[in-house]
């Protein structure tokens, strides 16, 4: 008879599974170095996982998760919501590696949509309902979309100050949008 699952290893072995893909990625992943690098073997992460696709499955959820728990810890300790404090959270050179990461899942999700439903589903939206509430989502929509955009660029390029002041002419325009729109 099979060892049951103990769930809270489980969660530590997934914690520190997704923290390593935070530093190593998700695409040359292979469950002995992963073992290793987390000090245990490849047969106890399949106990715990049953498959590397299902881990990483569990890794795509668990991106998603602390990307909506940072972007939340953000607002809270800006006590404020909306496009500058995503903006101020998601360009921090101390997310970098967390951003390359959940870049990489996005595109991985894009690549693989039948296993990684969820995470397509849910990606855009988590922003709708949470941090860009408080506008209409055609403006959440284009500010999400130029959010990651700029991302991009910043993570591609490195140059924030050209990143920052199209930032700022972004949020400026939507600014006087919104100004427009109720007639301030």
């Amino acid at each position: 008879m099979a060892r049951p699952v103990d769930h809270a290893r489980r969660q530590e072995l997934l914690d520190a599974a997704v923290d390593y893909a935070v530093a190593n990625g998700l695409a040359d992943l292979s469950l002995r170095p992963l073992a290793a690098a987390l000090g245990t073997q490849a047969p106890v992460l399949l106990h715990h996982f049953g498959s590397k696709e299902r881990l990483v499955a569990l890794i795509v959820r668990a991106v998603r998760d602390r990307a909506r728990s940072l972007g939340r810890e953000a607002e809270a300790a800006e006590e404020r919501t909306g496009l500058a404090t995503v903006w101020a959270w998601a360009s921090d050179p101390a997310q970098r590696p967390f951003l390359r990461l959940f870049f990489e899942v996005y595109a991985l999700a894009l690549r693989h949509p039948e296993q990684h439903r969820e995470f397509l589903d849910a990606v855009v939206q988590d922003w709708l309902d949470e941090p860009m509430a408080a506008v209409d989502d055609v403006s959440a929509t284009i500010a999400l979309a130029v959010i990651n955009g700029l991302l991009l660029d910043l993570l591609a390029t490195g140059d924030r100050s050209r990143v920052e002041a199209a930032m700022a002419r972004v949020r400026a325009m939507l600014h006087a949008h919104a100004d427009h729109v109720t007639g301030r």
